[in-house]
């Protein structure tokens, strides 16, 4: 098994977050375009998983090992009904999506400064 890099790992969700941004943006341009509709991308959890780094519990003392998995938010589809344009593209929405991929790019760039730290205070002994 590969060790994860978790600088490489983190790499890939400033992408992953940079593709979600361009997204929301493009969906909040196109807020009054007749006929279009709202896109999103895939969620990065899904992503990763097609990744060669799977998490595996190689030891039975590991935690979460014989736990089910955690509850997760379904996907809900909005009840704000198409607009007469046939826009579908619902503001509140995607200036949530906007906070939340702000919100991971932050926490993103405080762990990688983190593991920097950490590092470099080994490095130098």
């Amino acid at each position: 098994m590969k060790p994860v890099q978790l600088f490489d790992l983190a790499a890939a969700q400033a992408r992953w977050l940079s593709v979600r941004q361009a997204t929301v943006a493009g969906n909040v341009a196109n807020a009054n375009t007749p006929g279009f509709v709202a896109v999103d991308v895939e969620p990065f959890d899904k992503v990763l998983a097609r990744t060669t780094p799977a998490m595996v519990a190689t030891d039975p003392r590991h935690i979460g090992a014989g736990a089910p998995p955690p509850i997760r938010k379904n996907e809900q589809v909005s009840d704000v009904p198409v607009k007469p344009s046939g826009n579908t593209v619902v503001l509140e929405e995607e200036l949530m999506k906007a906070g939340e991929v702000r919100r991971a790019f932050e926490l993103n760039t405080a762990i990688v400064k983190a593991f920097h730290r950490m590092m470099m205070s080994t490095t130098r002994g």
